[in-house]
């Protein structure tokens, strides 16, 4: 989806799926293609309090890198951090449209924050399994 009129959700990978220890350190790059293949059906449905459609971009780092992307979430490789990519697009983003970043890191939600975007946490794009 390259529609600039509709809202641009950043995810910061690495955050999401280090929200859940689920053993994603043993398989960084599985565990962001399982990342990537939950997000799809929020591209068309969109997010809670964010109707759909929406562009999705997933941004990996590290062993993460090379992931595909598949219809309806663009998947980013970070030459270095992540963090400085997400800023890099939601920077670019400002203030032409409306730009969502997924993230729980703090100092991140900072730099986007000042470039006009809204951050929201991992738990809107990966629910917690149940106790």
């Amino acid at each position: 989806m390259s529609d600039d009129a509709a809202v641009l959700v950043i995810v910061d990978g690495a955050n999401v799926v280090g929200s859940v220890p689920a053993g994603w350190w043993r398989d960084r790059h599985g565990a962001a293609v399982r990342l990537r293949d939950a997000l799809v059906p929020y591209a068309t449905d969109g997010l809670p309090g964010l109707p759909g459609p929406i562009e999705l971009v997933l941004v990996v780092e590290g062993a993460a890198r090379g992931v595909a992307s598949v219809a309806g979430v663009r998947v980013d490789s970070a030459p270095g951090s992540g963090d400085d990519l997400i800023a890099a697009l939601a920077k670019a983003a400002a203030p032409e449209r409306e730009c969502v970043v997924v993230t729980a890191d703090r100092g991140l939600r900072q730099r986007v924050e000042a470039y006009g975007a809204r951050c929201v946490g991992p738990r809107t794009v990966r629910p917690l399994p149940p106790a």
